[in-house]
């Protein structure tokens, strides 16, 4: 099917900025990530430019080493996204709404009804980005010394998203009548219970809200290795991904329309939206001093701790010779397989010594960053949507308010002159503005299945 014209932009929120430096910046909040109206704030800015969605990330940790310059600050100190996000919709009225939650460490009926609450509340607006957990720090938590294996937290996750999606299925969209004049309040014919039994999950249902008024919140998945690709094929309507070279950033997006074509689905209905972290200036090097300054704000203590972060943790950077070469290869992890794949793969093209990964990946970790004028980031940006290597952006910027504030005032317009995104909301939900299509119930499916088959017989 043909893809639309327009680029889908998505904000990423975080609390100070995409840049490990961006907390000490003094435009920047020192407690935003425990202040609604900030959050609000940013939310509204990126309303008033018609972006598609903001997204939340989160862990169930704090995940670093102990350092009292608490890197990834932002992480640490920030509202579970799915209470955040349900405050902002009523803060916002057009916006979509992505929340991050883990298969590993939740249970499909309490996510559910939580996903549920929060697309009722924000009439049509919610999403989930649907997550493994990724750290032994977040298994800690949950009565287990390690994570599980990488490949088998996908199946876990696709057995918790079935589950999930029959649990939204529980009620028809026209179940509740609340009809006050015959007393009926709901059509129990109309219910349905799930029953699932599975390798992970026994799971009875029914659950206890109406269906989503967008029958799904809309799936959000951000995995790159081999499992992450196939699910995402399978499952996923839009794909967050990092992508910082254009013919990886191609080659990830054919192979993953190609899978999901072969399983029956649509171009238009799988959409890859890498991340960009853009750092604008008037001139080149007004860019070029803003990426300076947050440098230089960044402890050398922050910058291992995130390297060895986004590594997984299968070097220890303190003792290495930081000014040799990074090797092609490391032991696989068990933690983020495809960052660390990127992150080797950046190493190798730029022939980067530890102490230049480190650093590169401070300013980016591993996404696209483009540092320039606005004509600049707007050509880097078509490009790659017309080479269809991406279908949108997810927006990462380095600091919040400011950064956002620019992009919005400077690419945004450039954007739209090239025709290449919007002026105004298009759609009521979420998934009517990224063109998606609202899922049919499955058991109104098979009803409607078995009512043609007994029809052909009758004949």
């Amino acid at each position: 099917m043909r893809r639309g014209d327009e680029m889908k932009l998505g904000l990423f929120l975080r609390q100070a900025g995409h840049h490990e430096g961006a907390w000490l910046d003094p435009s920047v909040p020192a407690n935003g990530g425990v202040d609604i109206d900030y959050y609000a704030h940013l939310a509204e800015l990126a309303e008033g430019a018609a972006f598609h969605f903001v997204f939340l990330a989160d862990n169930l940790s704090v995940t670093e080493r102990d350092h009292a310059h608490m890197a990834r600050v932002s992480r640490n100190d920030a509202f579970e996204p799915i209470t955040l996000l349900s405050a902002l919709s009523s803060r916002t009225g057009q916006i979509g709404l992505v929340a991050t939650a883990t298969t590993t460490y939740h249970q499909p009926y309490h996510l559910a009804r939580m996903l549920a609450s929060l697309d009722h509340l924000s009439r049509g607006r919610a999403a989930w980005n649907i997550v493994t957990s990724i750290s032994k720090f977040e298994a800690q938590n949950f009565d287990e010394e390690e994570l599980p294996d990488h490949d088998a937290r996908y199946v876990r996750a696709r057995e918790f998203v079935e589950v999930i999606k029959g649990l939204w299925d529980s009620w028809e969209d026209d179940a509740f009548i609340r009809d006050k004049q015959s007393g009926i309040f709901a059509d129990t014919t109309k219910m349905h219970l799930l029953n699932h039994r599975g390798a992970y999950f026994s799971v009875r249902g029914p659950l206890n809200i109406a269906r989503p008024r967008q029958g799904y919140p809309v799936l959000v998945q951000a995995g790159a290795s081999d499992a992450g690709i196939q699910f995402a094929a399978e499952l996923a309507e839009v794909v967050f991904s990092a992508a910082p070279f254009l013919e990886h950033a191609k080659r990830h997006y054919a192979i993953l329309k190609e899978k999901a074509r072969a399983l029956g689905r649509e171009d238009d209905q799988v959409l890859v939206m890498p991340g960009i972290i853009p750092i604008v200036g008037r001139t080149k090097q007004e860019a070029s001093e803003k990426l300076q300054r947050l440098q230089s704000y960044t402890h050398m203590d922050v910058q291992l701790g995130l390297a060895d972060l986004a590594l997984g943790f299968v070097t220890d950077l303190r003792s290495m010779d930081l000014d040799s070469l990074v090797p092609e290869t490391l032991p696989q992890t068990n933690f983020m397989q495809s960052r660390q794949k990127v992150l080797l793969d950046l190493a190798a093209r730029q022939r980067f010594t530890w102490k230049q990964l480190i650093r590169s990946v401070s300013d980016s970790r591993g996404h696209l960053m483009v540092v320039g004028t606005p004509d600049e980031i707007a050509d880097v940006m078509v490009d790659r949507f017309d080479q269809r290597a991406a279908d949108g952006f997810n927006v990462l910027p380095v600091s919040f308010p400011g950064e956002l504030k620019d992009f919005i005032e400077l690419v945004v317009p450039e954007l739209r002159r090239r025709g290449k995104f919007r002026l105004r909301y298009s759609g009521q939900t979420l998934r009517e503005n990224l063109g998606l299509k609202r899922p049919l119930n499955r058991f109104t499916q098979l009803s409607g299945e078995r009512s043609s088959v007994s029809k052909c017989s009758s004949r």
